[in-house]
């Protein structure tokens, strides 16, 4: 059991010091050499030579000759040569330390990579060398085995001969591009630093193009990030030499997996990408589609993205509530929701992280099923439901109180309605203050609707004592009797002023005058009285008057 503690300390403290080196290799400056090669310390003369295709079995090692007696302070390392400011590679070097014995003559160092054969060197003592550093530790050192970044390597460290049992092996992975000085001055690494402008007006990027490769041309395109960056349009060149490195590229819409994708002229080159647009989550919401015929609804997302889709019912005040059961998560396959009731309050709800997105396809109506269509006659509401598929629903009958969004459902129903025929609503009780709860039965994802009907005058003081209802009823009786009476009336005074006219008219053809000196529109006579002493004894003398048309001198009239 303490054997075990052991090893499981040993393993996690060499994987600790491995990832700390590699991650110091990582973000440091690399060891630079200008020509690889092999040195042996203290001045020990020693022969490189590859090894063999088909090496010789191993032998059987001496009495108390292992891996730990022989070897000692193995390290691995990259290091860069350079012919050039952007022209250098990579090798990994390698150094040990070796017992020397008279049954060892030199160390044996393979590397192997993947999909490449193994690669190995020979480093031998000559005979006299031995016998003098016999019982030392003699360190080796060889920095010529070429790597490439972010490679993986196998190497293998053995005697000369090799002694069965004898052997060292580790597995070493080299610095990789995201190394700094790599990006300046390893080919494989040179990919450009690219800078942007966004003109949404026009639906351009302009970008620019610094620290490229030399003596190479340099292309650009927009591609959308995925496994792979697939394009979008065609590329665009940039040669070499041009003293203005930079070019427009238009876009259609801002979605955040469009990146611009740079890379040089170069075999395998390395390829660099930024995205403008990567926070424009709100771009993905689009391209909700709905199929009417299967009453199916659907959403592709354009780029890979976490999120939840979930269907809500979107209340008047804004807020969106989910349906039970209506949500599914997405990343890159497309959704879609069966039996679906196309009505404007049936929304989307899309949430990436903690932020979430409203979308409404039937807001507009294009595809909308059934309505409740109200019509006001002679005072009443005729209360109807129209439906442009043949649908069953579930109808309520509820009252709203005053400042609440709840409704009390006091009566419940099934009403099945066919393609364009218009059913009344049975609706029982006081209609004042009442509203109607409908929903769809035969789909699994539907809207419930709450149409309220013409509210009552709540200002009324309780005294009133009439309904609505009964003040119309008073008031198809009050607006007739008013019309006929007033139509009495009007007659009345034009047949009395007729009567009037016709009177005078008539007075006027037989003769008579008017008595007291006046003037009437309706007559030409006008008649003086005279008085005379016969007035005493009750007469009035009325003297001859040629207006009047009368013959006699006098007439005389007494009581």
């Amino acid at each position: 059991m303490g054997n075990m503690f052991l090893w499981v300390a040993l393993l996690m403290s060499h994987c600790f010091w491995g990832l700390s080196g590699a991650a110091a290799e990582q973000s440091s400056e690399l060891e630079r050499i200008e020509k690889c090669g092999t040195r042996c310390s203290q001045g020990l003369p020693c022969k490189t030579k590859p090894g063999a295709w088909f090496p010789p079995p191993c032998q059987d090692p001496a009495q108390g000759l292992n891996s730990s007696s022989v070897f000692a302070n193995i390290s691995l390392s990259t290091v860069m040569s350079c012919e050039g400011r952007q022209k250098c590679s990579l090798h990994l070097q390698i150094k040990t330390a070796v017992h020397l014995t008279e049954s060892i003559h030199g160390v044996s160092i393979c590397t192997v990579t993947a999909g490449m054969m193994s690669n190995c060197q020979m480093f031998t003592f000559k005979k006299a060398s031995r016998g003098q550093m016999s019982g030392r530790k003699v360190e080796v050192e060889n920095n010529c085995f070429d790597i490439s970044p972010s490679q993986r390597v196998q190497v293998t460290v053995k005697t000369v001969p090799s002694y069965c049992g004898v052997t060292w092996t580790s597995t070493y992975e080299a610095p990789g591009c995201i190394n700094k000085d790599l990006r300046q001055h390893v080919p494989e690494c040179i990919t450009g630093k690219l800078s942007y402008d966004v003109k949404p007006e026009r639906k351009e990027l302009s970008v620019r193009v610094t620290d490229m490769l030399e003596d190479y041309d340099y292309f650009l395109r927009l591609c959308r990030n995925d496994f792979i960056c697939k394009g979008t349009g065609a590329e665009t060149k940039i040669k070499k030499g041009d003293p203005v490195m930079s070019a427009t590229l238009p876009y259609s819409r801002p979605l955040p997996c469009l990146c611009i994708e740079g890379w040089s002229l170069l075999t395998d080159a390395p390829r660099v990408q930024v995205c403008p647009f990567k926070d424009r989550l709100e771009e993905l919401w689009f391209g909700i589609n709905f199929d009417p015929l299967e009453e199916t609804l659907s959403w592709e997302p354009e780029c890979q993205v976490s999120a939840v889709v979930a269907l809500c019912q979107k209340r008047d005040d804004g807020v969106c509530l989910d349906l039970p059961h209506a949500s599914q998560k997405v990343s890159r396959e497309k959704i879609t929701f069966a039996k679906v009731d196309p009505h404007p309050q049936l929304c989307m709800k899309f949430t990436a992280g903690p932020q979430s997105w409203v979308k409404c396809p039937f807001a507009d109506a294009t595809f909308k099923a059934w309505e409740v269509v109200v019509t006001r006659q002679q005072g009443q509401e005729d209360v109807k439901m129209l439906s442009r598929i043949t649908a069953t629903f579930s109808v309520g009958q509820c009252v709203k109180s005053e400042g609440s969004t709840a409704c009390q459902i006091t009566d419940t129903h099934t009403m099945h309605v066919e393609k364009n025929k218009p059913v009344d609503f049975k609706l029982e009780g006081e209609m004042c203050n009442s509203c109607l709860e409908v929903k769809r039965l035969d789909v699994k994802f539907a809207a419930t609707v709450i149409h309220c009907l013409e509210q009552c005058q709540s200002s009324l003081p309780p005294s009133a004592g009439f309904s609505r209802r009964a003040s119309l009823d008073w008031t198809w009786v009050v607006v007739p009797a008013s019309v006929c009476l007033s139509g009495i009336i009007i007659i009345t005074l034009l047949l009395n002023l007729l009567l009037t006219v016709y009177q005078r008219r008539k007075q006027n053809m037989n003769g008579g005058c008017i008595s007291e000196k006046q003037i009437d529109p309706a007559f030409d006579c006008v008649v003086p009285v005279l008085p005379t002493k016969s007035a005493l004894h009750g007469g009035v003398l009325v003297p001859d008057s040629p207006q009047c048309g009368n013959n006699e001198k006098a007439n005389l009239i007494s009581h």
